[in-house]
């Protein structure tokens, strides 16, 4: 089988690098902001700042979700050579993510506002309300960089996104050192610089990527002067038919996860740090796959383009092998280097590291099925199939998975370890019906 893929393999790991690499540049940011809080503020502002992230990303779900939806799109214009439809479809995409941002930070602003409903203790309600509203600012920038950057990965040219991202990555680093601990003439904000942190760095990312996209001579012929006099209202409706749905099916997972973090607070603060920790790792290795996963939407957008059904199966097979080997890899790490990975965010609190550890030996055993569910979504939305994975994913997390969490965690007594199993069996029923919904389009009939 891998001789018979070797071109779809090795095409699918030559996109999928830099794409992964820029969507670690996301999710790191928070690693980022953890890593500093918990090296230099201690189990509490850690658990505080995770909880703030994890419903911070909750919210901004559904908007990149939506947003993920235009690569594809841009992939398939392109292999018909339609250069009018990418710019409008590149247009349409940043009026997307200003609308749904705007949208977003009211949502958030509401949910920061009245951190109380999530019943944690009052020092880790303040904290995250606060760090949640320093976050509300960046959302608008963060979701029209992620809207700027379907374009180059939708041409096949997402080293643009990684280099932004790579810088944004050191500039957050940076920031998170020199705004928590007050260095030089920046005054020390605590926990509260860390988020400042974040929000620098997303501005600089949407800042970036504009400025290249529209003066770089490398997408000059998307941007003649006649394209912009062109309506974009079709395309944005159409963005937000077919992106929707995937946003809803990023939400359910992300919901998922963040009210299994909800709970897992009622258990106590060190419970919840060392969630935040064991998430973190497993979040980022997830990006991983979710680079993968839009590479199959890429790959198999462009194949759809072409009319050929056989390319569009066979970009969706190597997508699938090439995932299933890189989280078996990471799974592995998992299981051998647990107390080595929580030993990077804490050192001076044995309790949260050895509940850490013990969650990550059970973040190793889901990472198979993570990948697989994802990739999964992915090269469904190149088939622009969303309307059944929402269903599907919507029964996996939360008929399945949040249930039976909340069962083996609290009725069976086995805390946060049975919440994680929990979600283990919902990754995993998502997995198996993703898979069979995306080889069952493609076998029985063709595509239109």
């Amino acid at each position: 089988m891998f001789n018979n893929y070797r071109f779809d393999l090795a095409d699918t790991i030559r996109l999928s690098i830099p794409i992964i690499i820029a969507q670690l540049g996301v999710i790191l940011m928070g690693v980022t902001d953890n890593l500093f809080v918990g090296r230099l503020l201690g189990a509490v502002p850690l658990g505080a700042a995770g909880l703030a992230n994890s419903l911070s990303f909750l919210v901004l779900s559904v908007g990149i979700g939506s947003l993920s939806v235009v690569a594809a799109q841009v992939s398939q214009a392109n292999a018909q050579g339609d250069l009018v439809v990418v710019n409008q479809l590149f247009r349409a995409g940043l009026q997307v993510a200003v609308l749904l941002g705007l949208l977003t930070c009211f949502v958030s602003v509401v949910l920061a506002l009245n951190f109380g409903w999530f019943g944690q203790t009052a020092e880790v309600t303040r904290l995250s309300r606060d760090f949640m509203l320093i976050l509300t600012i960046s959302i608008v920038p963060l979701l029209v960089f992620i809207a700027a950057r379907q374009l180059g990965d939708g041409l096949r040219f997402p080293r643009v996104a990684m280099f932004i991202t790579l810088a944004a990555l050191t500039l957050n680093a940076g920031f998170n050192y020199v705004l928590i601990l007050g260095v030089g003439p920046f005054p020390a904000m605590g926990l509260m610089g860390s988020a400042t942190a974040t929000l620098l760095s997303r501005v600089f990312m949407a800042g970036a990527i504009l400025i290249y996209i529209y003066r770089a001579g490398l997408f000059k012929s998307y941007f003649q002067v006649a394209f912009v006099k062109l309506s974009t209202q079709q395309y944005v409706l159409d963005i937000l038919r077919l992106g929707l749905p995937g946003g809803l099916t990023l939400m359910f997972e992300i919901a998922l996860f963040s009210v299994a973090a909800l709970m897992i607070g009622w258990l106590g603060e060190n419970e919840l740090a060392a969630h935040q920790i064991a998430i973190n790792l497993a979040s980022t290795t997830y990006m991983a796959a979710t680079g993968i996963s839009t590479t199959a939407a890429i790959r198999v957008g462009a194949a759809i383009g072409r009319q050929s059904q056989a390319e569009a199966r066979r970009a969706g097979v190597a997508a699938f092998m090439l995932s299933a080997g890189v989280m078996a890899v990471f799974a592995l790490v998992f299981f051998t280097a647990n107390h080595w990975l929580v030993g990077l965010y804490i050192r001076d609190n044995t309790d949260v590291a050895q509940i850490a550890a013990s969650l990550v030996i059970v973040g190793g055993l889901f990472q198979l099925s993570d990948g697989v569910q994802v990739v999964g979504v992915g090269a469904l939305r190149g088939l622009s199939d969303v309307k059944v994975p929402t269903w599907i994913t919507l029964f996996s997390y939360w008929v399945v998975a949040m249930p039976l969490s909340y069962v083996l965690g609290f009725t069976a007594h086995l805390g946060v370890t049975g919440i994680w199993v929990g979600l283990l069996v919902g990754l995993t029923v998502a997995a198996i019906l993703l898979t069979i919904r995306f080889f069952g389009l493609l076998k029985p009939h063709p595509i239109h």
